[in-house]
C-alpha cells in the first residue's frame, strides 16, 4: 500500500505536530493498521457520504495519539483520507483536532481535489 499526503495536510499535520510531539509515530501506527484495513470498521472509521464523487473517503475518529495521555482511542484528533483501492493507494488529505463538537470534515476541499 503506498501512501501520501496533501500539501493542506502537511500544512495542518506540522501545526499538530508542535504540540503533540508523537504525532509522527501515531500516524506511522495508522497506517500500519490501513495497510490491512484499508476501509476500517465502524465507528473507529467510516466512509464519509453524500459527496457526489467516485473517490472512497474515510474519516477515523478513534485515533490514538500518545501524547494525550489518558484519552487511548478518544483523543479528538480527526484523520481524513481517500482511498484508491485499483492502486493501491491511500492519500491523507485533512487531519485536524475537534473542538467541543466534531465539526465536519472540509468537503469543499475534498470536491475539489477528488472526482
Amino acid at each position: 500500500m503506498e501512501f501520501s499526503r496533501r500539501p493542506e495536510f502537511e500544512k495542518e499535520f506540522r501545526h499538530l505536530l508542535r504540540k503533540y510531539r508523537t504525532l509522527e509515530d501515531d500516524l506511522e501506527l495508522l497506517k500500519k493498521y490501513l495497510e490491512n484495513l484499508p476501509r476500517g470498521y465502524d465507528p473507529a472509521v467510516f466512509r464519509i457520504t453524500g459527496l457526489d464523487i467516485e473517490t472512497e473517503i474515510y474519516k477515523v475518529k478513534h485515533f490514538r495519539c500518545r501524547a494525550m495521555k489518558n484519552k487511548g482511542s478518544r483523543s479528538g484528533i480527526r484523520v481524513v483520507y481517500a482511498l484508491f483501492p485499483l492502486e493501491p493507494k491511500i492519500e491523507f488529505v485533512e487531519i485536524y483536532y475537534k473542538e467541543k463538537d466534531d465539526i465536519d470534515c472540509d468537503r469543499e476541499r475534498i470536491s475539489k481535489n477528488y472526482k
